[in-house]
């Protein structure tokens, strides 16, 4: 089944954020290698793909796991966690529509 994980960032994270990056990347190219991925990216804190200083509010990622409990597991191993890039997350059952 398909799960939304839903990240809020804790105020001023761009630089914990960045720092953290490469290693919360990695696990959504494990992701991706697997076909599990269907979206992954941040929520820009300005209207801009490059929000640049603004930084980013939160992430947003759309992945298969087995079950909820697992898609829990997996987002509270997150690198940003331990970084304190997230204040909080929420995973929640998607069920895709389109496309």
């Amino acid at each position: 089944m398909l799960y939304a994980i839903i990240a809020t960032d804790v105020a001023n994270s761009l630089e914990a954020r960045l720092a953290a990056r490469p290693a919360h990347l990695e696990r959504l190219q494990q992701l991706k290698a697997a076909g599990r991925m269907v979206l992954a990216g941040p929520h820009p804190a300005i209207d801009s793909n490059d929000p640049g200083a603004a930084g980013f509010t939160g992430s947003l990622i759309v992945a298969e796991f087995e079950s909820l409990i697992i898609a829990q597991a997996w987002a509270d191993a997150d690198p940003y966690i331990a970084a304190g890039v997230y204040a909080n997350v929420s995973v929640k059952p998607f069920k895709q529509v389109l496309p």
